[in-house]
């Protein structure tokens, strides 16, 4: 049986010492082969000098594995302790995974967050894994008198094989202990062919049965003796300050404890809470009605009067002018300023705010005792919560201490842990008692870090076989900058490097301008990022360019792709500054290729279709991973969308969990079709419109489709890992769109859907 447990870093040396201690210090030393394959940069956390402990056996055998990335549904506690175990040899029905606690001197970067968790660390658990089978073979060794080469780890057992005498894990695990580690190159890795789990399919998620038994433990699910309940009433509007609060009338709801006023944020509003009054309670539903008799004056500050309606003007007369070069190849202006009207196509595609409406709303319990704070809470950045609560409450880091527990949806929310300030700031004046803080619905969809709103206008010249010369692409929307920089403007080159100054196009005129346009609200990353507007606007535009050529529109993507060959992304743009190494990860349009044949493939893309029928077709890279999605829908008589299936082909190199990676790309496509048909945020007088999932609505279970196929391309564990958890989405929106104007002949072009339709 897999036990899921937490631990402290003391709780876990006092229950090792007895077994193998294994400590694996990510230094920066890496072997030239492993150089050249992953790169030099692939140790996560660059230099770190204290080790990081994964692995104890104890004297029976037991194992245990640290989980040092939080869960929140990708699979991540399973599949990283799961390549320790294939690289160790271990049972896996003896493992034991638990969960780390926020420290990061000892696991490196913990943040879950930008699909990173396999690609920077499976080379490293790996690395771990076989360190310790290789201690444990030589300590083996020692013990028979034999060369190391005679012994072999297999299953919780190492074998001398010239003579078939057999020791368990256990019984030579202190002798281990006491090995130094082996030499970086005399590291022997598996070959992929030895693998026992990774890629096999045959684990099953370490919280898979607490969670079908309602035993798994979220942040929702804390409790402590004595605890209190805690909400906030926050400014409606980024950046206001609160001007008078009359408390009397929430202090006569029967439960309110106390009433506490919260400073807001000054400066760029990063991780920072909002400010506010909080009413602490003996239960939730007491804080909540204490809240509502509250008398609360605000003054909504410089956001007051955004509007969404007249900011989407804003964004359009921007794109509509020059603006900041991103990419510049050719002779774009002079072609475009020549061409003949006939030739020349130009659309504008407008995606709203998005919010990540976690089924799991923001949550987090603290105490506050004696000079140190501890925290139990649902986040995908460990390290910046921890970060915060110190800075907030004036204590060093390590008097702090952050206890993650499973994550009820994240998608980028949970790594902005505002909220775990935020409890930390009311258990401080609520000293010796466990409070609870909770965010209710309508506070996650009005108080949220949201996805950006775009405006992406794309023009394009073609020749006489409708193949486009010159390409023309501005981009305007508020950057995440803004979070970080107080009125930061302006795309940074990490949001442009998602599917805008990346496209591996075959065209000999190319740019990409980013209009410097102000933020309104907090904008933060949310699954994909930027990755969703401009994979949107560009896959809409070449089946708009294919259909004006009169070609099939997978054929004419293909053949503007080019044939198969490697891109360093630094060549196409000298603003290239994303966060991968282009070493480790050049544009490789043949595995771009591949994906689309597959979801093709799947779709049975070219057969005959019913009057109303439309398949639809895009493709992304994002994340170091290609996905490619075809959709079927049906539109009737009038103008009902039914979404009969949906195909999904990705290429992420290694294939760790594969079950995992088709339970991202099903979820990744009722996410992108939902927030597709539906999806969007609102302004009036600086505030959010919507505020419950009646008015921000997701995809229910009678709209989903009843088919969605995952093809997973290419195994391929020569090339290094892609994320999974964020590529699916992409290509879903615009696959739909494509899709329903292959039904109707309608060409839509903003989300979402909605009754577009019917119009």
């Amino acid at each position: 049986m897999i036990d899921t447990l937490h631990t402290t870093r003391r709780t876990f040396l006092q229950g090792s010492l007895s077994g193998l201690l294994l400590s694996v210090g990510f230094n920066g030393t890496v072997r030239a082969e492993d150089a050249r394959k992953y790169g030099a940069d692939s140790m996560p956390g660059g230099t770190v000098d204290n080790p990081h402990v994964f692995i104890s056996i104890e004297p029976d055998g037991r194992t245990t594995l640290i989980a040092h990335r939080v869960e929140m549904g990708t699979g991540v506690r399973t599949s990283l302790p799961m390549v320790i175990a294939d690289e160790l040899e271990a049972d896996w029905a003896r493992v034991t995974v638990v969960q780390a606690d926020a420290n990061e001197a000892r696991y490196g970067n913990q943040n879950v967050d930008g699909s990173r968790s396999v690609r920077h660390f499976l080379l490293p658990m790996r690395r771990a894994g076989a360190a310790a089978r290789q201690m444990l073979e030589t300590a083996a060794a020692a013990r028979w008198g034999v060369p190391a080469s005679e012994v072999q780890a297999r299953q919780h057992t190492l074998l001398h094989t010239p003579t078939g005498r057999r020791l368990g894990f256990g019984e030579v695990a202190a002798d281990a202990a006491r090995l130094p580690l082996p030499a970086p190159d005399q590291l022997k890795l598996k070959d992929p062919a030895q693998f026992r789990y990774i890629g096999q399919g045959k684990v099953r998620a370490v919280d898979s049965e607490a969670i079908a038994r309602g035993q798994a433990q979220y942040g929702m699910d804390m409790r402590l003796p004595g605890m209190v309940y805690a909400v906030v009433a926050r400014p409606p509007v980024l950046g206001g300050k609160l001007r008078s609060v009359d408390s009397a009338e929430a202090l006569k709801v029967p439960g309110v404890l106390r009433v506490i006023e919260l400073p807001g944020f000054t400066g760029a509003p990063m991780f920072k809470p909002l400010g506010g009054v909080a009413v602490v309670a003996t239960n939730t539903w007491a804080a909540m009605q204490g809240r509502k008799a509250l008398k609360v004056s605000w003054d909504d500050g410089p956001h007051g009067t955004y509007n969404s309606a007249s900011y989407r003007a804003e964004l359009e007369a921007a794109a509509r002018r020059p603006a900041k070069v991103l990419r510049d190849q050719g002779e774009v202006m002079q072609t475009l300023a020549q061409a003949k009207p006939a030739d020349k196509i130009a659309a504008e595609y407008y995606l709203p705010h998005l919010a990540h409406a976690t089924m799991e709303p923001p949550v987090a319990t603290a105490l506050v005792k004696d000079g140190r704070c501890e925290i139990w809470t649902s986040v995908q950045n460990p390290q910046a919560a921890l970060d915060g609560v110190a800075a907030q409450l004036g204590l060093k880091p390590e008097a702090v201490q952050v206890h993650p527990l499973l994550i009820g949806g994240g998608f980028g929310r949970k790594s902005k842990p505002d909220y775990v300030t935020e409890a930390a700031m009311v258990a401080k004046q609520m000293e010796g008692t466990p409070v609870k803080l909770v965010w209710t619905r309508e506070d996650d969809l009005q108080h949220d870090y949201l996805h950006t709103v775009s405006v992406e206008r794309l023009e394009a010249v073609v020749n006489a076989q409708g193949r486009p010369t010159t390409w023309l692409h501005r981009t305007a929307a508020p950057s995440i900058l803004s979070l970080f920089v107080e009125g930061g403007k302006g795309q940074m080159d990490l949001e442009a490097g998602m599917t805008a100054i990346n496209v591996p196009y075959d065209i000999p005129n190319l740019r990409l301008e980013g209009a410097e346009v102000e933020a309104h609200a907090r904008i933060g990353w949310f699954r994909s990022v930027s990755n969703i507007p401009h994979a949107f606007a560009v896959q809409c535009f070449v089946a708009e360019l294919a259909h004006k050529a009169g070609r099939d529109h997978k054929q004419y993507l293909l053949d503007l792709i080019g044939p198969p060959r490697k891109l360093d992304p630094r060549t196409l743009s000298d603003n290239w500054n994303y966060s991968e190494s282009p070493e480790r990860y050049p544009i490789d349009t043949g595995r771009m290729r591949d994906v689309i044949e597959a979801a093709a493939k799947g779709a049975r893309w070219g057969r005959k279709l019913p009057k109303g029928h439309g398949l639809g077709l895009a493709v992304a890279y994002s994340f170091m991973s290609y996905t490619a999605t075809v959709v079927e829908v049906t539109v009737d008589a009038k103008g009902e969308l039914k979404v009969v299936a949906v195909d999904m082909a990705i290429d992420c190199g290694p294939q760790i969990n594969p079950e995992r990676i088709r339970a991202q790309m099903e979820g990744g496509a009722v996410m992108g079709l939902s927030l597709a048909l539906s999806g969007e945020i609102s302004f009036d007088q600086g505030r959010v419109v919507q505020s419950n999932f009646f008015d921000f609505t997701v995809l229910r279970h009678a709209e989903s489709p009843r088919t969605i196929r995952t093809h997973l391309v290419n195994n391929n564990h020569e090339v290094p890992p892609g994320g999974v958890g964020e590529p699916p989405v992409p290509p879903v929106a615009p696959a739909l769109f494509n899709a329903i104007f292959a039904a109707t002949g309608k060409r839509i072009r903003q989300l979402p859907l909605r009754d577009q339709l019917q119009a």
